[in-house]
């Protein structure tokens, strides 16, 4: 391989999160070291309870470690502003998430568009429209533009969720239990491609159950 293709994209450095109440102080993470390199394909796995939620939400800066250290790209982002992690998560990762979490009031095109038009600096319309059509494109879903996520199966709502979640172009893919409310026949279409996709150079980090 090359020194290019070892490129780490994630790196955690004896990570923990604790959660801690009145009562009692709970353990999600102890001691977490992680790195993911570029075009990797990572599935973490383990029962309900074991932390595997927790890890997923730092990974996607959607919460702090309680200690440790992060970096995405070489950056440290374990203690950022609230501002600065909304504009690396923007920008360096894309979500999958199991309920989809597609906004059924607006078209296909705008749930895919919706994350570039936060971009910094800002993006011109021609520049989203290329990104969403590509994006839409590679999931085979560019013929849904105009129809809203709940005229569609669940499957076609994984792939616009996908399809959203690579129009920024992220560093990492994060896909939670991208299966979990599919039937099995579309459960393993959306396996067939992200596989295709880590395939094309995708960097992943699935979080299963299964």
């Amino acid at each position: 391989m090359s020194i290019q293709e070892k490129q780490p994209v994630i790196q955690m450095t004896d990570i923990t999160r604790v959660f801690t109440t009145e009562e009692m102080e709970t353990h999600a993470l102890r001691g977490i070291n992680l790195t993911i390199n570029k075009g990797d394909y990572i599935s973490i796995s383990g029962p309900s309870g074991c932390g595997k939620s927790s890890l997923l939400s730092i990974l996607g800066l959607l919460d702090s470690p309680t200690s440790g250290q992060y970096l995405i790209d070489g950056t440290d982002v374990s203690n950022l502003p609230i501002n600065q992690q909304a504009e690396i998560r923007n920008e360096k990762i894309g979500f999958v998430f199991q309920a989809f979490n597609l906004i059924d009031q607006i078209s296909v095109y705008d749930n895919v568009a919706l994350p570039l038009t936060y971009r910094e600096p800002a993006m011109s319309k021609k520049e989203i429209d290329q990104k969403v059509m590509k994006s839409l494109e590679i999931v085979q879903m560019s013929h849904r533009t105009s129809h809203k996520p709940n005229q569609l199966s669940g499957g076609q709502q994984q792939r616009i969720a996908i399809a959203r979640a690579l129009g920024g172009e992220p560093a990492v893919l994060l896909v939670d239990e991208p299966t979990g409310n599919l039937d099995s026949k579309n459960g393993d279409a959306v396996m067939e491609m992200l596989a295709e996709l880590n395939n094309k150079g995708t960097t992943i980090c699935m979080v299963t159950h299964d």
